[in-house]
């Protein structure tokens, strides 16, 4: 088994239109900070691998276009995932572990603003019996805060709390889309308000990866990542249960989550209910920091926002915020598919 640590991390400020932007612009301003902080050049990462999805940008292969931000030559040992960039993120751990590189640079974007988001999401259901019904995210998002509530696990003023308190500490993150002090606003679908919701918006965001001595060398506190897996729920939503997400708690106890607390968790909770089924499933207290940076409801450029939390967290450990974070990402509707990693820094793993 090798040490594997982020070392690097940049990001856009998230912004609700970039109509004069293509995903290229996006891009090179963070590859080349990312790049930056590390000293390397393009040509001295080990693997390159990225998350995004066509359906967003309406096209076929749309990632192939955005391989101009890092590069035609020299060529590259290069992949791509129709996923967030969080398992962009897994796939280069697994590459450097099996030791076919010693670094690696992943990236992940997404322009939302183009399109209807609700509408495009919708393609993620079940093609048979969901989808043809255009069920929305929001409204998924919603039937799942009423299961909440009915179990007696949250109610809407303690969401409106979630909703304050992340807008809040986005305050202190430049990149946020939306801070301080946000209006709940009505009820968009029932019991969510306007407020419980993540923002539509466009961005991008990417890290290095670097094993053992190399990730020293590059980075003063490498975040060191102590465990990562991910797990899926059913597809069908009808078959499970939306006041809990087992597959995040066994991802988590894969990880190692729970062989000790954490002081930090970075949560990819887009709605302020789905925070709520996290925090259970986690086993987080209020003795743990939850998205410091805002999180999803502060920012939530889809196919980068899981990506950002492992930034984030992996960023907390660089500054010594943080000893040992949690960072999770999702994909799907009703937090359907799941990732968890334990990230630490270098006097926690002494």
């Amino acid at each position: 088994m090798r040490d594997v640590a982020i070392v690097a991390f940049a990001q856009t400020a998230h912004r609700r239109h970039t109509d004069e932007l293509s995903e290229v612009d996006l891009l090179m301003p963070v590859l080349h900070e990312v790049l930056g902080a590390t000293g390397l050049k393009a040509n001295e990462i080990g693997f390159t691998c990225s998350g995004s999805a066509d359906y967003l940008a309406g096209r076929a292969f749309s990632f192939t276009m955005a391989l101009d931000g890092v590069g035609a030559h020299p060529p590259i040992s290069e992949s791509h995932v129709e996923m967030d960039g969080a398992w962009a993120l897994y796939e280069a751990w697994v590459k450097i572990m099996t030791g076919e590189a010693d670094t690696a640079l992943v990236y992940s974007y997404g322009k939302s603003s183009p399109g209807e988001v609700r509408d495009v999401l919708t393609r993620q259901l079940d093609p048979y019996y969901l989808a043809p019904l255009w069920p929305d995210s929001v409204a998924l998002a919603a039937l799942q805060a009423q299961a909440l509530i009915d179990a007696g696990d949250t109610d809407e003023a303690a969401l409106a709390d979630i909703a304050a308190r992340s807008r809040t500490d986005a305050t202190a993150n430049p990149h946020a889309q939306l801070t301080g002090d946000i209006p709940v606003g009505d009820h968009l679908v029932h019991p969510l308000r306007t407020g419980d919701c993540p923002p539509i918006g466009d961005g991008a965001a990417a890290v290095i990866l670097a094993a053992g001595d190399t990730a020293r060398a590059l980075c003063a506190r490498p975040a060191w990542i102590r465990g990562i897996d991910h797990r899926i729920e059913a597809h069908s939503l009808g078959v499970r249960d939306l006041t809990d997400s087992p597959s995040t708690r066994l991802a988590a106890q894969h990880a190692g989550a729970f062989e000790r607390p954490v002081d930090t968790a970075e949560l990819h909770a887009p709605f302020t209910s789905q925070e709520v089924v996290l925090r259970k499933a986690l086993g987080l207290g209020d003795d743990t920091r939850i998205n410091p940076s805002g999180g999803a409801l502060a920012a939530n450029p889809i196919m980068a926002a899981g990506l950002i939390r492992l930034g984030e967290a992996a960023a907390r450990i660089h500054r010594g915020e943080s000893d040992r974070a949690l960072a999770h990402a999702t994909s799907g509707p009703c937090l359907q598919q799941n990732l968890v990693a334990v990230l630490e820094g270098e006097s926690a793993h002494a």
